[in-house]
């Protein structure tokens, strides 16, 4: 082959190459590209960082919110416990029983109104790492044994019912930071009884017994000290162990002074023990009688018999709360199918209210449903609790923990049948208020 023809060969080769290349073009163009996919454009939200100086509880979604309560729910003193328990879970009824889509879950530790018992409860609570936060303790004693425990696991609690003064003194230790209360403190009570038995009672020798316990202790001295000061004489201050039966040896030493008047504010064991042999004893026949809140309930009556009529008992003053307390009776009649059973019911449920208000403003929600609860930040929001209108009075947290309102009465026992004990009814309250 000659040069020229391989030279034209090669020029149809390549002109049919660049045809093929050129061929008709496809229908439809694919898409341009003119949008950056979306995560590019958003960064990803930034999860909650807990900073709080002690810890936060994480509640997952799904997860109940932990609430505790403890108290005295066993033995002779249960009906304390078991009245301020129905206070809260009458509380978290009203919140349909969720806090920001999570079930509110409630569980309890028996503290059996001991020191003993309140420290082993508090140990219990305090390895409980998704506890929120805490109603209780019942009694004075139980916050003594265990308040140093949860305050340091940086748990808070506030009791409905714990009385004895030195508990929200302002000299308290840093073991109390984590303690409030809604109940009133017994430099209110013992003056008011006090005040009753001198003014209203008139009478001018009086004589006291308690059960060993840190609340009859204080509460008996307040009272003392008050009353002379009112010009009255102090004749006998005798004590008994809380698990006596026999009280006719002491209540015949007593007699031997001669009072007019006899104030044990002891627990409902030794409180019906007392009553149901004091008449037994030559010199207190006829003898004044009176107690305070620790035996404010029908089990008083059950112990204590037929001489628990007449006998005179203090407590807050029912009459002066200013909020919904006929609301919340009907409430616990509705639940519970009875009268309330001791005195606390109405302060359990407003220091309930209080840590679900606090809890409102500190706890983190995230989108998921995710709630964190910074411990600290819950403190301090209940220590600054200010004209919360419960139904106990409007209610404001000192910096020691007082947030109760200290308004006291006087009632009397007026039918010592257990079945007739309802404090609340307004046609034929039994105890009925006497003072002021």
């Amino acid at each position: 082959m000659n040069k020229r023809l391989l030279a034209l060969l090669s020029v149809l080769v390549l002109a049919s190459m660049v045809l093929a290349a050129c061929g008709t073009p496809a229908t439809e163009a694919p898409a341009a590209a003119t949008e950056a996919p979306a995560a590019a454009t958003e960064a990803p939200a930034a999860m909650y960082e807990c900073t709080d100086a002690l810890g936060c509880v994480t509640i997952a979604p799904g997860e109940p919110v932990h609430i505790a309560y403890w108290g005295v729910l066993s033995g002779p003193d249960s009906s304390l416990g078991e009245d301020s328990k129905r206070g809260v879970e009458i509380a978290i009824d009203d919140l349909g029983g969720q806090f920001q889509g999570h079930d509110i879950l409630l569980t309890t530790e028996d503290a059996g109104c001991t020191p003993e018992g309140g420290a082993t409860a508090a140990t219990k609570l305090a390895t409980d790492t998704s506890i929120v936060g805490l109603i209780g303790s019942s009694c004075s004693d139980e916050t003594v044994g265990g308040i140093a425990t949860l305050t340091n696991a940086g748990l808070t609690t506030i009791s409905p019912s714990n009385t004895r003064p030195v508990l929200s003194d302002p000299a308290r230790g840093p073991d109390y930071a984590g303690y409030l209360r809604t109940a009133h403190s017994d430099a209110f009570q013992g003056k008011a009884v006090a005040e009753f038995a001198f003014n209203y009672l008139k009478v001018t020798k009086a004589a006291t017994l308690h059960d060993g316990s840190t609340y009859a202790q204080a509460l008996q001295q307040v009272f003392a000290d008050e009353f002379v000061k009112l010009g009255g004489t102090i004749v006998a201050q005798e004590a008994v162990a809380k698990d006596a039966t026999d009280m006719r040896p002491v209540l015949t030493t007593i007699a031997a002074a001669a009072p007019e008047f006899l104030y044990y504010p002891v627990f409902v064991a030794v409180g019906g023990y007392v009553t149901a042999q004091i008449r037994d004893v030559a010199g207190l026949e006829t003898v004044y009688i009176a107690g305070s809140d620790g035996i404010f309930t029908a089990d008083l009556l059950k112990g204590g018999g037929a001489n628990t009529e007449g006998m005179f008992l203090s407590s807050p003053d029912f009459s002066a709360f200013t909020g919904d307390y006929a609301g919340f009776i009907a409430k616990h009649e509705a639940k519970y199918g009875g009268a309330t059973l001791s005195t606390f019911h109405a302060h359990a449920y407003d220091a309930a209210n209080i840590l679900f208000a606090a809890l409102e403003q500190v706890a983190v929600v995230e989108a998921d449903g995710t709630i964190y609860v910074p411990r600290q930040a819950l403190r301090d929001a209940i220590y600054a609790t200010k004209d919360f209108a419960g139904v106990t009075g409007n209610l404001s947290c000192s910096a020691s923990g007082d947030c109760g309102a200290p308004v006291i009465a006087v009632y009397e026992i007026v039918n010592s049948d257990p079945a007739s004990w309802n404090p609340a009814d307004a046609a034929a309250p039994n105890p009925k208020k006497v003072y002021p």
